[in-house]
């Protein structure tokens, strides 16, 4: 082999060197791209039913639960234990809460306030598949957030209106509380209407498969904690990330 010949070949080897280690380093900080979760959202009749029988109606519908259990951060070690379940009908998204953890807080003024700073539990979406995506946030006496956006800033929130359609029950009652230091288990039951996606009209999911991810946090609790169903693949708290949204796959 001569000297061209062995420098051309060395040349090529130390770009696909190269070229495998930023693969390994996109995957490694990418997370969605290896571990992006799936789920089956399966359909189920709400006639007649409120919501605070949600629960039984999804156990009867043998909805199974899925863990929220991704901690992402190492400066935010604490694992709460926390389930959702999801279900839909011809005209609502259906979503059970189950959570377990060491102090719980309601101080959220109002609907549309800062719940992400009590206990609270959320849902990310996009519905449409256009980019906007949708941030439902409700702490543990079922106050309220949604707003609506293609990134982390100038959200739109959801005008009460439409607040006022989303069924909410909470296993703590609707009075909000100052935080209470202790084990607390307590459950949480949604029924979002379609119109809840205030900028779009949608009339159903069936057959769709959307993008999605769900979390559980406290940013102002004793213990703070930032937990995630799909990973986030991002070096601070964020949970406004699309791009790490696992899918739902409607029936």
């Amino acid at each position: 082999m001569n000297k061209r010949t062995f420098a051309d070949s060395l040349r090529k080897s130390v770009a696909l060197l190269i070229a495998l280690l930023c693969i390994s380093s996109l995957s490694a900080t990418n997370p969605q791209k290896k571990e992006m979760k799936e789920l089956n959202v399966k359909k189920v009749s709400l006639a007649n039913v409120s919501v605070e029988n949600v629960p039984a109606l999804l156990d009867e519908e043998k909805v199974p639960f899925q863990s929220v259990n991704t901690v992402n951060w190492e400066a935010y070690p604490y694992k709460p234990e926390v389930q959702f379940r999801i279900a839909h009908t011809d005209d609502a998204i259906l979503l059970h809460y189950k959570v377990k953890e060491a102090s719980v807080r309601a101080v959220a003024a109002g609907d549309n306030g800062a719940v992400w700073e009590d206990a609270c539990v959320e849902f990310f979406s996009i519905p449409a598949g256009d980019g906007i995506y949708y941030n439902v946030e409700c702490n543990c006496v079922g106050t309220l957030l949604i707003g609506a956006g293609a990134g982390r800033n100038n959200r739109e929130h959801a005008p009460q209106e439409v607040m006022d359609k989303v069924q909410r029950w909470s296993s703590l009652g609707r009075e909000s509380f100052e935080e209470r230091i202790g084990e607390c288990n307590w459950e949480l039951a949604l029924v979002i209407p379609y119109s809840a996606f205030f900028k779009h009209q949608l009339t159903n999911l069936d057959g769709k498969a959307i993008r999605a991810n769900f979390y559980k946090c406290g940013d102002n609790l004793q213990t703070p904690h930032f937990l995630s169903w799909n990973p986030i693949g991002v070096e601070k708290p964020d949970f406004h990330r699309p791009e790490f949204f696992g899918t739902l796959n409607f029936e």
